[in-house]
């Protein structure tokens, strides 16, 4: 996890059903990057409706240099992904989707889907709305995967870049369904890798979310945010609000899952009907909050240990107190799970703790999560 990164704490009474459009999550940070007092809102729903896995290519794409090569290069990746863009309707509730295969998978956001089974689809390129039904939504990761019941004559998968590759300040458009307002399309740079962002404590934390420019609003969630090369490098999923303007939206903070998380999770979800590889890293720890002076969160505390699990192996016990991790500070639950959220499994990691108020440090090898 980077210095600075975002965290969200779910506001009580303001989600929706399905957590879109009407949903407020607190936004706090840290560091040298700090977005005091801002709210994050998953972009997802924006209220009433009116088998193989995706290649993966290179996300680099090559600069133009003039205006007019760069207009041109918008139009041409327009035309390219926003036929593979689709509009989803669960229930009341209305979403983005991003055709992944030939099959008529399509991957959304698992708020999009909410607790529905089924759903309307309609694609950009027109027609009668199309029944679909839920292969599995992984909260955990705020990723679902659903598939038409019925194949048009011609779909548009899209293709999935290497979100691994994507740097800060490259070119990016964003597309969905914001507001109702289907096959619509905003542009902006990537502003920032590898950040991770907590819904609150209890809640999903997820990591490696690329951070743009690119408007994201409701009905965006489960959409696709895409470079000069045609090649998806992201599913939009949250999106920024200030109290300090009336709710209003924060313009240019918005955050997508990375496509090798998408890929990874989708591929199977696909083949075994359920995720079976989490891919997050655990340390094997229940924590609580602890407070120090003036009532301040200071630390992840252990309550309980999972015996032989990463942290009891590297000599952690009950009462330890984690500070640290990776070097990112930890200060609360929410943060441990930020920092946790941004490693790997079977990675080793530094972790920084106060037993009997002294300092240590122990070398973790970290586990990983059950799906």
């Amino acid at each position: 996890m980077n210095p600075g990164i975002p965290r969200l704490s779910r506001l009580s009474g303001e989600l929706g059903r399905s957590r879109g459009s009407g949903g407020s999550l607190a936004l706090r940070a840290g560091g040298a990057a700090a977005l005091c007092g801002a709210l994050l809102l998953l972009a997802g729903c924006s209220g009433p409706a009116s088998g193989s896995s995706a290649p993966q290519q290179p996300a680099t794409a090559p600069a133009p240099t003039v205006s007019g090569e760069l207009q041109d290069s918008y139009q041409r990746v327009v035309g390219d992904v926003l036929p593979s863009v689709v509009e989803i309707s669960a229930g009341d509730a209305l979403g983005s989707g991003v055709i992944y295969d030939e099959e008529g998978h399509i991957v959304t956001n698992a708020h999009v889907v909410g607790d529905a089974k089924e759903f309307e689809v309609v694609l950009a390129t027109g027609g009668e709305a199309i029944p679909a039904r839920l292969v599995f939504a992984y909260q955990k990761q705020d990723l679902a995967v659903i598939r038409l019941t019925e194949l048009p004559n011609r779909l548009h998968p899209a293709t999935f870049g290497d979100s691994r590759a994507v740097e800060v300040g490259q070119i990016v458009l964003a597309m969905g369904n914001p507001l109702g307002l289907n096959s619509s399309v905003t542009q902006g740079i990537v502003s920032a890798v590898g950040r991770s962002v907590s819904e609150g404590e209890g809640e999903a934390t997820l990591g490696d979310m690329v951070q743009t420019s690119a408007d994201i609003n409701p009905g965006n969630s489960g959409g696709a945010l895409v470079n000069l090369s045609s090649q998806v490098i992201g599913i939009p999923t949250l999106a920024a609000r200030n109290p300090q303007m009336g709710g209003d939206q924060a313009p240019g903070i918005g955050f997508a899952i990375p496509a090798a998380t998408v890929t990874f999770l989708a591929d199977q979800m696909i083949e075994n009907g359920r995720v079976t590889e989490s891919g997050r890293a655990v340390l094997g720890v229940t924590v609580r909050t602890v407070l120090g002076d003036g009532f301040e969160p200071a630390g992840a505390a252990i309550a309980e240990i999972t015996e032989d699990g990463p942290a009891a192996s590297a000599g952690l016990r009950p009462g330890d107190v984690i500070t640290a991790l990776a070097g990112e500070p930890v200060t609360d639950v929410v943060s441990l799970a930020e920092a946790l959220a941004g490693q790997r499994p079977n990675q080793e990691t530094e972790v920084e703790y106060l037993r009997n108020e002294e300092r240590h440090t122990a070398q973790v090898t970290l586990g990983e999560a059950s799906a």
